[in-house]
C-alpha cells in the first residue's frame, strides 16, 4: 500500500514509510481520561500524509526513522489524510 493509495475514513492494510518531521507532543483531556498526541509528516514514493502518534509511539519514533504501519486507519482532518496505527494497528519502527 502506498501514500495515494489512502482514502479518508479506511483501513491500512501496511505502509512502509518514513517520518519527515515530528511535532512537540501536547497533552489532552477526554471523558476516556488524558494523554498525549503528536504529529508527524511522513512520505514515501508516492506523496505525503501525516501521521498521528499517541502516548508511548511519541518516543518511539523520530524524523528520519522508517516505518510500517499495519492494520491502522485513516481519516480527513482539515482537507489533510491523517494515518494512525489506532488501539487495534501496530506500528513498527526499523
Amino acid at each position: 500500500m502506498n501514500i495515494t493509495d489512502l482514502k479518508p475514513n479506511s483501513t491500512v492494510d501496511k505502509l512502509d514509510v518514513e517520518v519527515i518531521s515530528k511535532d512537540d507532543p501536547r497533552e489532552f483531556t477526554t471523558f476516556r481520561g488524558s494523554g498525549r498526541v503528536s504529529s508527524a509528516v511522513i512520505k514515501d514514493k508516492t506523496g505525503t500524509a501525516k501521521l498521528s502518534l499517541w502516548n508511548d509511539e511519541i518516543e518511539k519514533v523520530n524524523a528520519g526513522d522508517k516505518i510500517t504501519i499495519e492494520n491502522g486507519w485513516v481519516k480527513e482532518y482539515r482537507g489533510e489524510l491523517q494515518v494512525s496505527a489506532g488501539r487495534n494497528g501496530t506500528l513498527t519502527v526499523h
